[in-house]
């Protein structure tokens, strides 16, 4: 009988406020409704303790400036670490599949950390996802990310990685948080059409979110024949969200679980407490593990019925017409400070709204025949003026882009508050801070 693995981690120490909708009762309602149900007594069904990440797990992917120690990251580290337990054991063939039902959250969460924003402060999927690479020799992974809003910190730590195919299924940015995931979102220099980012309009349902699954997504996962689906599984798209204005329902959920049919899943955003999230998850766990979910029906009745229509597969051929067109615009430097090869330049802000700053940042990206290319981002806090570094040599990466990494961690070593390096194709990861000198992880 094929394995599902099932791991809770409810965060009671954190919170970000007793009436936020980011606290620790998201979790509580759904693990009694398993238990009601009797899903914790089905055979297939295989329970895990939750586990603590390394810091050298988290900045093999994550830059957290100006030090993981300026951070509150108990609960974020064992979030995370949660995730890895559940990554474990499925590399070890313990699971067919898994869910880690974990808080704090992680997508929004990007290469670069200065604090939170949109509940996030460490990407745990992300984290998931190059753990298993490092030590699994897993190659290719696609990560569909089902959350109501754009996951855009995903997208930023893969942005430029092509063996990372990243979709993100969200509401329009143009209405809501974090006002990204556009189509012409689809990826840097060297990794170009591997990001597909699909926005949606408000009062999107059932059937509408199956057809883009279906003719689109899956086919797109089909080619690019990744060795591991990640599901981002944020369950905000449900109809009685209160933070979003999308007609999902639980059983619509179950079907994009059946649909994508994840390796691991690992829960992001929803905020109903009550009146989704014991029917949303007890539906993906039911899908997860082959059993029939037509049976989960929340106690309300959609707000905005909504089925299939013209007007919507309309919508979505003009969409996939305007992705197709979509052509890259890439702005070439050649900065003196730079090593040798073509670098393009990408400059951007990052809002931090939880705690209401900007981060500057200005990223540089080696254009590359042989590998994903050096990424180096330059960070800065607005409100301290401290500036960051991170560079990034990445996995499978060529002899030249691997020197250009250390040519750059050379130069920028006292020119920052702090520098990272992360040498992601020798799991070597070292922090260089203005007044402790340089941690080896």
């Amino acid at each position: 009988m094929k394995q599902t693995g099932l791991l809770f981690f409810p965060a009671f120490d954190w919170s970000l406020g007793d009436t936020h909708p980011e606290r620790e009762e998201r979790l509580l309602y759904t693990q009694e409704q398993l238990f009601e149900e009797g899903v914790m007594d089905l055979p297939q069904i295989k329970h895990y303790a939750p586990g603590l990440a390394s810091l050298k797990d988290v900045q093999r992917t994550q830059g957290i400036f100006p030090a993981p120690e300026s951070h509150d990251l108990d609960a974020h580290l064992i979030a995370a670490g949660s995730s890895l337990v559940l990554g474990e054991a499925w590399a070890k063939k313990e699971i067919h599949n898994g869910f880690a039902l974990v808080r704090p959250p992680g997508h929004h969460s990007g290469a670069t950390v200065l604090g939170n924003r949109g509940f996030c402060t460490l990407n745990n999927e992300a984290i998931l996802i190059n753990h298993l690479r490092t030590f699994h020799g897993i190659k290719k992974v696609a990560i569909v990310d089902t959350d109501v809003h754009h996951g855009d910190g995903t997208q930023d730590i893969f942005y430029h990685d092509p063996n990372v195919l990243f979709v993100s299924i969200h509401q329009d940015g143009r209405t809501l948080y974090p006002g990204s995931g556009f189509i012409y979102e689809k990826g840097g220099p060297n990794a170009w059409e591997t990001t597909l980012d699909i926005p949606l309009p408000p009062g999107t349902g059932d059937e509408d979110l199956h057809h883009v699954l279906e003719n689109w997504v899956l086919p797109r996962i089909y080619d690019f024949q990744p060795d591991l689906i990640i599901n981002s599984a944020g369950q905000d798209n449900h109809f009685t969200d209160p933070l979003a204005s999308m007609s999902v329902t639980a059983r619509g959920y179950g079907r994009i679980t059946e649909l994508l049919n994840p390796d691991l899943a690992v829960l992001e955003g929803g905020y109903s407490i009550e009146g989704a999230l014991p029917y949303v998850n007890l539906a993906i766990v039911l899908a997860l593990a082959g059993e029939d979910y037509q049976g989960v029906i929340e106690p309300q009745k959609p707000r905005h019925p909504h089925s299939g229509s013209n007007a919507f597969r309309g919508f979505l051929k003009e969409l996939k017409e305007q992705y197709r067109r979509a052509k890259p615009d890439w702005n070439i430097r050649a900065d003196s400070f730079l090593p040798e090869g073509k670098w393009v330049y990408i400059p951007h802000s990052v809002y931090y709204d939880t705690e209401g700053f900007q981060e500057g940042r200005k990223d540089w990206i080696r254009q590359c025949n042989h590998c994903g290319g050096t990424v180096l981002i330059e960070s800065q806090h607005t409100v301290t003026g401290n500036t960051f570094a991170l560079v990034r040599i990445p996995f499978a990466a060529c002899e030249q882009c691997t020197q250009a990494g250390y040519d750059l961690w050379e130069h920028l070593i006292g020119r920052k508050t702090s520098v990272l390096l992360q040498d992601q194709q020798h799991n070597k990861v070292e922090l260089w801070h203005l007044d402790k000198g340089v941690t080896h992880f």
